[in-house]
């Protein structure tokens, strides 16, 4: 039996060590916002932060969590960087099928907590391991400079 800190909630889950943190999230705790996409953290849909830092949750093993904060989609209205990701996701149309957005937000908002102003080139750079099979990375890019000037505002 171990103990997780899940945005912001002690949850106690009897699982193998090894088990992935994903597998966690969904199977264990009911919590289906974080996707499955390629199981090899190729395609960030699974992406979940750890301590603040995006991870990949597919390929992470829950032992790696013990002692530290796992944040969610399902958490990310309850930060003023989410909230300003998530309205800005919305009204610069990113989503398309929608596979892919929680990873997609997991790491802008990750970015944002750290860099409030990035660049092209830090975008690029913090979004690269999230892929979009319908190609919307022109509209993620401005979702995230428009969070970015709302937040400086």
């Amino acid at each position: 039996m171990m103990t997780l800190t899940v945005n912001g909630k002690a949850m106690k889950v009897d699982v193998d060590p090894d088990t992935p943190i994903l597998w966690v999230l969904r199977d264990n705790l009911g919590m289906s916002g974080t996707k499955f996409g390629c199981g090899m953290a190729l395609c960030g849909a699974c992406t979940v932060h750890l301590d603040g830092q995006p991870i990949r949750s597919c390929s992470t093993p829950v032992s790696q969590a013990a002692d530290k904060k796992i944040t969610t989609i399902e958490s990310m209205s309850a930060s003023r960087v989410g909230k300003a990701v998530q309205a800005a996701w919305v009204k610069n149309d990113v989503p398309q099928c929608g596979y892919c957005q929680s990873g997609q937000i997991m790491s802008a908002v990750a970015l944002l907590a750290a860099n409030k102003s990035p660049s092209d080139k830090d975008i690029d750079s913090a979004m690269a391991g999230n892929v979009c099979r319908c190609g919307t990375y022109n509209q993620i890019r401005a979702a995230i400079k428009d969070a970015a000037a709302n937040l400086s505002a």
